[in-house]
């Protein structure tokens, strides 16, 4: 029998942005019938992206990470999903050339219900109620009832998940990746005057895919694609529920998806999230902001990665476009000088949320492309790797952050406003940074 007393440890650590679950006994209830359900991935696949991860902390591979800023429960529909994977794709056909190397596709998929929060209440017009903090935990509506937090719901976002996840494995495994048409809808991308900047490495793109077809390259080999699973460990009794030792090592995963992150918020290094996932064989990553010093990150890495594996830990950076040049640079010579190989990752989103004119929680696009920009500076001056991105975005058409070459404004914002936390790039701004992105890469 294997000792999975260490998992457990968890529990005697300081946890915040937990629920306060009021019915215990539903929480039991719901713990034990996830603790027996299916799992959502599998180790073997968590160690094939591990492996990926590793090529990427060697410069070897780049890594695209995109997705919802939190899911929800009314869109784990065919349409959203296959916009969402879609636009990834899209977007990692054109960093594949950029970049001349390959590209690992990661969503913020199948599992990104839950969210922390700033306050653990939310006041409107005179009323406190608790803040929403994901459907996994409770509803966005603002009403007594829906803030309730309920444990049930971590039943319905396994459940979701794992729809996710087979369409996502029917997309990815079925045909829709196929080079070709991911080509044929960058080529739709391209009809829009707005890109015309890109037209050129569009262009290339196109002579290269028809190279391929003339020199008779096998496309049935690239008809399917990798697309790996991930999410921020937040809600401790649900990743813990869904954690499994596997039948070939005897050392315990994550089965929830196949990366997890710890967010700026929970990287407490004596806190229940770091001891938790510490204990899983997962690739995981930690978000790191500008408060942090050198010395905390060193530690942190020490906590997280012991043994110095490869593809076991990313850094994924939110700074701010503004300081990220001056805030970034003595961590990277930090982690540099300790030796412990790390995947650097840039998260040009969280760091520079602003509140526009009309009120809306927003992003200008400039801005972040303007702290991916500084990413990539830091890393060529000190010599190592930038390894990859980490947005917030969405296939659909909505208005949710300034800018672009479409140019969204502050008046626009109202139009298809839909996010229930954070701003994403819609699908157009998306695509745009990818072309944007190749640019730094060549």
């Amino acid at each position: 029998m294997v000792d999975t007393s260490a998992l457990d440890r968890w529990r005697d650590r300081p946890a915040v942005q937990q629920p306060t679950w009021p019915d215990q006994d539903k929480l039991r209830e719901a713990i034990a019938e996830l603790s027996i359900a299916p799992p959502l991935v599998f180790a073997g696949e968590a160690d094939n992206l591990k492996a990926l991860l590793a090529q990427a902390g060697r410069g070897e591979a780049f890594v695209l990470q995109g997705g919802d800023c939190a899911e929800s429960f009314r869109d784990v529909t065919a349409d959203h999903i296959r916009r969402n994977v879609m636009t990834i794709l899209q977007m990692a056909v054109v960093l594949t050339y950029g970049a001349s190397l390959p590209i690992v596709k990661m969503g913020r998929m199948a599992g990104q219900f839950a969210k922390p929060r700033s306050s653990d209440t939310e006041v409107r017009e005179g009323v406190e109620l608790p803040a929403y903090r994901g459907d996994c935990v409770n509803g966005f509506e603002f009403t007594p009832e829906s803030r309730i937090p309920d444990p049930n719901r971590m039943l319905r976002a396994y459940n979701a998940s794992s729809a996710t996840l087979n369409l996502i494995r029917a997309f990815t495994y079925g045909g829709f990746a196929d080079l070709r048409r991911v080509h044929e809808w960058n080529r739709g991308f391209m009809r829009n005057p707005a890109y015309a900047r890109y037209e050129m490495l569009a262009a290339e793109i196109d002579r290269a895919v028809r190279f391929m077809e003339a020199a008779g390259v096998d496309f049935d080999a690239l008809r399917t694609v990798d697309f790996f699973s991930a999410h921020e460990a937040l809600v401790l009794e649900y990743e813990r529920a869904l954690t499994r030792i596997d039948s070939r090592t005897d050392l315990p995963y994550s089965t929830s998806a196949h990366f997890l992150w710890i967010g700026e918020r929970t990287r407490q290094l004596d806190g229940a999230h770091v001891e938790l996932l510490s204990q899983v064989r997962n690739p995981i990553g930690c978000k790191i902001g500008p408060t942090i010093t050198p010395d905390e990150l060193v530690a942190l890495i020490d906590r997280l990665n012991p043994d110095g594996e490869e593809g076991r830990l990313s850094l994924i950076t939110r700074m701010g476009a503004s300081i990220i040049r001056d805030t970034l640079p003595p961590l990277v010579e930090a982690v540099k000088a300790h030796g412990t190989p790390v995947t650097w990752i840039c998260d040009p989103m969280h760091g520079n949320t602003i509140v526009s004119s009309t009120g809306y929680k927003t992003r200008r696009f400039s801005t972040v492309l303007d702290e991916v920009k500084g990413f990539f500076e830091v890393h060529d001056a000190a010599g190592t790797v930038p390894g990859g991105l980490h947005v917030e975005l969405t296939g659909d058409d909505v208005t949710e952050v300034l800018g672009g070459a479409e140019d969204l404004s502050d008046e626009t914002l109202k139009d298809r406003y839909e996010t229930l936390v954070d701003p994403r790039l819609n699908h157009q701004q998306a695509l745009e940074m990818s072309f944007a992105v190749a640019e730094m890469l060549r």
